[in-house]
């Protein structure tokens, strides 16, 4: 028998190891200074010199997309890491211990997730102030609710196992039982959770900034930030735009495949009867 390959898993690794390693390098190394102006240059189509063009300013496209897909990337992971470890923590002490403590934060969770979370995020950083840190801070408040939803889930349905049976008649504490025994069990649906919050959080960020209440302009170049600032050009220099959704869309595949494949069951097939060759 032969086990089919997770083809999700591996395009979207390699994907999102590529798109990765881009923007490290763009920590060390772009073509050119992506905050650097130059009059004489703006405008110009994808060359030589340019790859992916300039702007309005005459800064290189390719250097400020760079540039603003590790901005976007930062705000994704650090709101994503947030709502992840809060969530895990509110999620596996309601699944867990249930009772009052689940009816309680579940029906503020519940008042979180009746209001859409872009609108929510929205109305939140009109009242705060945009930027960058703002933008991160919202965002992972409100990421909080969903990844609570489901490891609550996971972790109502894992206490009634045998092995967790076990370990509380043996005496381990409840804190180890939930974080040793089963928080690893549950881990390919947390990170599956994780896969597609990086996903929410790229458009999230994208969608603020291109409203203009996310990355301010005096700020580091981010993807959204890009598509707000190439509105007015989308007909006489289009690769400004191009290049900054082009590059959300990669990250946003990249993510989704490995979600998709982290939820992968693999099948298994026979392997081919090799045919014998018949006798001269």
């Amino acid at each position: 028998m032969r086990r089919t390959p997770n083809f999700n898993l591996i395009f979207g690794c390699i994907i999102t190891g590529l798109t990765i390693g881009a923007i490290v390098l763009g920590y060390f190394w772009t073509p050119y200074e992506p905050n650097v102006m130059s009059m004489a240059d703006k405008n110009l189509a994808p060359c030589a010199a340019h790859w992916l063009g300039t702007d309005n300013f005459g800064r290189d496209v390719l250097s400020r997309v760079m540039e603003g897909a590790g901005t976007t990337l930062n705000i994704a992971f650090l709101a994503v890491a947030i709502g992840a470890i809060f969530g895990t923590i509110i999620g596996g002490l309601t699944g867990y211990f249930g009772g009052t403590l689940d009816e309680i934060l579940m029906r503020i969770n519940d008042a979180f997730t009746a209001f859409p979370s872009i609108l929510l995020a929205l109305v939140i950083i009109s009242i705060t102030g945009s930027g960058k840190n703002n933008v991160i801070i919202i965002l992972g408040i409100l990421f909080i609710p969903s990844f609570a939803r489901v490891i609550r889930s996971e972790f109502a349905k894992q206490r009634n196992r045998d092995y967790v049976k076990n370990a509380q008649l043996m005496g381990v504490s409840h804190r180890r039982i939930m974080f040793v025994h089963i928080l690893p069990n549950i881990m390919n649906v947390l990170l599956s959770s994780i896969a597609i919050g990086f996903n929410n959080a790229v458009l999230a960020e994208a969608s603020m900034s291109y409203l203009g209440v996310g990355v301010g302009p005096t700020e580091r170049a981010s993807l959204g930030r890009m598509l707000l600032d190439s509105q007015a050009y989308m007909t006489t220099s289009p690769w400004m735009a191009l290049s900054a959704g082009f590059s959300i869309s990669i990250m946003i595949l990249g993510f989704a495949l490995i979600s998709e494949g982290l939820g992968y069951r693999p099948t298994w097939r026979p392997r081919p009867k090799r045919r014998r060759k018949a006798n001269a």
